[in-house]
């Protein structure tokens, strides 16, 4: 099922057609957290109330995928349910229109890229840019494609569902800030503790594809050069502020050789993160962009055969 689902995803991706009439279940999720939000993050005990969000928002999710998750149709709804859940094409999709854009204008680059962070893009030059895209699609392959089939392989259609629902709660309502500081606080540490281990995949996974580019790697050279890099990664991935997106970015930026993270502007004020990967080229461009795309693709291939392998035993 979970290969059949990739598979799915990756051709067909999110058809506009459909989703212009009828809602996607991120929308429908968004749209719940949004009424939690506006109903119970008021007055006090926030942090008790965004605990009644989470639980309010999961219940109803998990009895929906529950019921679609019946074993009828050879689990077609579950297979399909998987796929509308998985992200990968249209990640893609976005992160290859930045390239795109900035091949016509910064100004164009700078709004793509606008659409795919949450941070100031008002001031970015094409390095800033092409890092902040490269950065995303990392940090978002873990979330939008390694966690979900995770959760899928573990607990079926109710895993994937649950999972989506919390890492839409974290990106509504997971903010360090006034509003949500202490009402989201329970989404954000949820959120955390269920991507721990995806992220930690998902960095194996984009050093084994880095690895890969290489055409005269072979055997125990091949272990060696990955190896080699994973312990980059174990070494750059603690320096993010996040505990989970540093481990995909790590692998990222080592794959590519270029430096990532570092300062960057949130509502006006610059911060002082670290770079990941700092000996790695800060001078970056839409190419550069392109390059990540490819070896996300090529990470998801060696998601999908390790889905498939796990499948062989079923199919004979």
């Amino acid at each position: 099922m979970l290969a059949l689902a990739l598979l799915l995803d990756a051709i067909f991706g999110e058809p506009d057609a459909l989703w212009k009439k009828v809602p996607h279940p991120a929308v429908l999720m968004g749209n719940w957290i949004g009424w939690l939000d506006g109903t119970l993050n008021k007055g006090g005990l926030r942090k008790a109330k965004g605990v009644i969000a989470l639980i309010l928002l999961l219940i109803p999710v998990y009895i929906v995928a529950r019921m679609l998750s019946a074993d009828i149709f050879f689990g077609i709804f579950e297979i399909l349910g998987a796929a509308i859940l998985l992200a990968h094409n249209s990640l893609m999709d976005h992160v290859r229109r930045v390239a795109a854009s900035l091949g016509s204008s910064l100004k164009s680059g700078r709004f793509a890229v606008s659409r795919i962070v949450g941070r100031d893009t008002s001031q970015m030059d094409e390095s800033d840019v092409s890092r902040a895209a490269i950065e995303s699609a990392a940090e978002n392959f873990s979330d939008g494609v390694v966690a979900p089939a995770f959760w899928f392989l573990l607990l079926g259609l109710p895993g994937i569902a649950l999972y989506k629902a919390v890492n839409t709660a974290d990106s509504m309502i997971g903010y360090k800030n006034e509003k949500y500081g202490e009402f989201g606080w329970a989404s954000a540490r949820f959120d955390d503790l269920v991507n721990w281990i995806p992220a930690r995949i998902s960095a194996v996974l984009i050093c084994f594809a880095g690895v890969l580019r290489r055409k005269d790697r072979r055997g125990a050279g091949m272990i060696d050069a990955f190896s080699v890099r994973f312990d980059t990664v174990l070494a750059e991935a603690r320096l993010h502020r996040s505990p989970n997106a540093g481990w995909p970015e790590a692998a990222a930026a080592t794959a590519l050789n270029v430096a990532l993270s570092g300062p960057r502007s949130y509502d006006g004020k610059m911060t002082q993160d670290s770079h990941i990967n700092p000996t790695g080229r800060r001078e970056l461009v839409g190419d550069d962009v392109e390059r990540c795309v490819t070896l996300l693709w090529r990470s998801w291939g060696v998601l999908f055969v390790l889905a498939a392998i796990l499948a062989l035993p079923r199919l004979l």
